[in-house]
C-alpha cells in the first residue's frame, strides 16, 4: 500500500479552488452587466404601428385613449399611475410640455384605481390631453411596457418611434425627445 492520502492532495486542491472559480465566472457575468444600459432595452414595437386599443376614460375625465387618437400627428403617450415615485419625478416635465404646446402628451394610466388616478392629477397637475385607463394592465402589455413610467413617441402615421424606460429626466427631453420630435415634425426621421 502507498503512503495515505497521496491520492487525494491532487482532488482537495480543486476544491479548494472550485469556490475561487465560481467567483470568478459570477464576477465576469456582473462585470458584463455594469456595461449594459437598461434604459436602451431595444423595442419589439420600434417602428410598428401602435396596438388595436380603446381604453375608456378616468372617472371624470372626458377623453379616453384609442389607437385612432394617435393618427395624425407626433404625439407621446406616457405610461403613468399614482402609485409610481418615479412618476411624480417626471410628471413636471410633462406639464412644461403642455404649458409650451410643443407636442400632444397622452396618458396611459396603467393598474390604477380611476379615483387614485384623478387624485393623482389633480394634486400634481394634469398634462394629459387624453387619458386612457388600462385596469388590467393588458394595453400596456400589447405595448410591450415593463413598468412605469415609459414614455413613447408615436409619428404621425401612428407609429412607435422611440421607447423611454423609466422617468423622463431634462436630459432626455433635451437630447433625446425634443430633437426627435423636431425632426418628425419637419418630415423627417427621428432619431432616439
Amino acid at each position: 500500500m502507498g503512503e495515505p492520502g497521496l491520492g487525494q492532495q491532487p482532488r482537495s486542491t480543486w476544491l479548494r479552488l472550485l469556490p475561487l472559480a465560481v467567483a470568478l465566472v459570477i464576477g465576469g457575468f456582473l462585470f458584463v452587466g455594469l456595461g449594459l444600459r437598461p434604459k436602451e432595452i431595444p423595442s419589439v414595437m420600434l417602428g410598428k404601428a401602435v396596438p388595436a386599443f380603446d381604453l375608456p376614460a378616468l372617472p371624470g375625465r372626458p377623453k379616453g385613449l384609442k389607437t385612432a387618437d394617435l393618427n395624425g400627428q407626433v404625439s407621446l403617450v406616457n405610461v403613468f399611475a399614482s402609485w409610481c415615485v418615479s412618476c411624480r419625478a417626471e410628471h413636471p416635465l410633462f406639464m412644461k410640455l403642455k404649458g409650451q404646446g410643443i407636442v400632444p402628451v397622452h396618458g396611459l394610466n396603467y393598474k390604477d384605481e380611476g379615483p387614485a388616478a384623478m387624485d393623482w392629477l389633480r394634486r400634481y397637475g394634469d398634462p394629459y390631453d387624453r387619458v386612457g385607463a388600462d385596469l388590467n394592465g393588458r394595453v400596456g402589455i400589447d405595448w410591450g411596457v415593463y413598468g412605469v413610467p415609459e414614455t413613447f413617441l408615436i409619428n404621425a402615421e401612428g407609429r412607435i418611434v422611440c421607447k423611454h424606460i423609466g422617468p423622463v429626466m431634462e436630459s432626455d427631453l433635451k437630447e433625446k425627445l425634443l430633437p426627435a420630435i423636431a425632426a418628425l415634425r419637419n418630415g423627417g426621421t427621428a432619431k432616439c
